[in-house]
C-alpha cells in the first residue's frame, strides 16, 4: 500500500495503458457481433445504457455519454432502422422521450453482452474477492473523479 503513496508518472502511465487496453479488448470481443449488424462501438454504448436504464431519456443518454445531440441522433436513427429501440413519450411532459430496447434490441444486447462478459467473468473468477471489491472501488473513484 505504501507504494501507492509514491506513485511516479511512469507508474500512472502504465495504469492508464492498462485501462485503455482493458477497454480495447472488451470492446474488440464484441466486434464480430457489431460488424454483423453494421454498427459500431457508439451503438454498443447506447444499447448497453438502455439495457441498464430502461426508459432512459434522451437528455440522460446525452449526459451519460457526454456526446453531442447530433452524434447521439445518428446512432439512435441507426438503432431505429435496425428495430432495436423504440421511443415512448413521457405521460406528463410529452416533449420528453423515453428510450427502450425492443425484443430485437434485447436480442442484440444479449448477443454483445454474452461475448463481452466472458473476459470480465474470467478475470473476476481468477481474482480474490478483495481484489474484485478493490478494483470496483478504484474504478468508481476514477469515474467519479474522487480525490
Amino acid at each position: 500500500m505504501k507504494k501507492l503513496l509514491y506513485l511516479k508518472d511512469e507508474d500512472l502511465k502504465q495504469y492508464i495503458e492498462k485501462i485503455f487496453l482493458g477497454y480495447r479488448e472488451t470492446v474488440s470481443d464484441a466486434k464480430n457481433v457489431l460488424n454483423k449488424y453494421s454498427i459500431g462501438v457508439a451503438h454498443n454504448k447506447v444499447i448497453h445504457l438502455i439495457s441498464l436504464y430502461e426508459g432512459i431519456t434522451i437528455s440522460d443518454l446525452l449526459r451519460k455519454l457526454k456526446v453531442t445531440k447530433q452524434s447521439l441522433n445518428r446512432v439512435l436513427k441507426d438503432l431505429i432502422n435496425l428495430k432495436a429501440i423504440k421511443y415512448e413519450k413521457d405521460q406528463i411532459d410529452t416533449r420528453i422521450k423515453h428510450v427502450y430496447l425492443t425484443d430485437e434490441g434485447e436480442k442484440l444486447f444479449n448477443e454483445i453482452f454474452s461475448v463481452q462478459k466472458k473476459r470480465i467473468y474470467q478475470a473476476f473468477s481468477a481474482s480474490k474477492a478483495n481484489e474484485v471489491v478493490s478494483f470496483d472501488n478504484v474504478l468508481k473513484k476514477i469515474i467519479n473523479g474522487k480525490i
